[in-house]
């Protein structure tokens, strides 16, 4: 099992493809599994990257809380032990507050960056939706947990569907690694205290904002905000779309990914 041992954590990662690298951040209590819809199309053109956060899949649980940057240092590792002297970025979600750390940390090494249904900054509005979610879900089953992160992820399209939820609910929980409530609760608080919107202004590579306008999760005017703080952001929202926007608009999302970068590469002198 390919493995990085790094800031006290053993993080598990794949690796899909030939091409120029492309390093991909899941969000919050999801794990690598969760990039199946996109890893057909990506590493169709890209070496593309995928892990387990820490506290989450086949990474190691944590012993304590941590920051957002924490987790950005992670993929940074990983990043370091696969070679990547640069690569393109993409981050979902929590993912995409990683990527903002990491980019951040390291902008030399981002050639461009993808920040999909994501935010700048938790205030007091999304901290406190994060202290009530912790609270719910430490009195729930895991069953529950799932339940409920199908709710805010999916639309309500979706769930007119039964044989595609009974699906997806099946296999996440099937999923042998199953994140303990504690654990979620770890990554909710590093969420909840994310905050970059004061040094995003400094970004000069091609960065791509999408946003999902039926999102309950992170509202799409969160992404709007995010562009509007990067100087030459594109935005993109698509229409109709969840939170969950990766799997149930797999294409409309994997398109507008890989559009973006080989657009931007080849603009920038970047061929991809």
């Amino acid at each position: 099992m390919p493995e990085v041992r790094a800031n006290g954590q053993t993080l598990y990662y794949e690796q899909h493809g030939d091409g120029e690298p492309l390093l991909c951040v899941m969000g919050l209590a999801t794990d690598a599994l969760a990039w199946i819809p996109q890893l057909k199309a990506f590493s169709a053109r890209h070496r593309t990257v995928v892990f387990d956060n820490r506290d989450v899949g086949r990474s190691s649980l944590a012993d304590g809380p941590y920051e957002i940057a924490d987790m950005a240092h992670d993929a940074l590792a990983i990043a370091d032990e696969l070679g990547l002297a640069s690569f393109h970025l993409l981050g979902v979600s929590m993912g995409g507050a990683i990527a903002q750390e990491l980019v951040l940390a390291a902008p030399e090494r981002v050639e461009t960056l993808t920040l999909a249904v994501t935010w700048a900054r938790s205030g007091a509005w999304a901290r406190r939706h994060g202290d009530l979610w912790a609270e719910r879900s430490r009195r729930m089953s895991h069953e529950e947990r799932v339940d409920e992160l199908l709710l805010l992820t999916m639309s309500e399209e979706f769930f007119e569907d039964a044989g595609r939820v009974e699906w997806l609910r099946g296999a996440i929980l099937g999923n042998p690694h199953p994140q303990p409530v504690e654990a979620f609760g770890r990554q909710l608080a590093a969420s909840r205290r994310h905050h970059a919107a004061d040094r995003l202004g400094a970004l000069s590579m091609p960065v791509h904002v999408i946003g999902a306008e039926h999102d309950l999760l992170v509202p799409v005017w969160k992404s709007v905000q995010l562009a509007e703080l990067i100087p030459g952001a594109t935005l993109t929202v698509i229409e109709g779309a969840p939170h969950g926007v990766n799997l149930e608009r797999r294409h409309d999302f994997n398109g507008a990914v890989l559009g973006f970068i080989a657009e931007r590469g080849r603009a920038d002198g970047r061929p991809s």
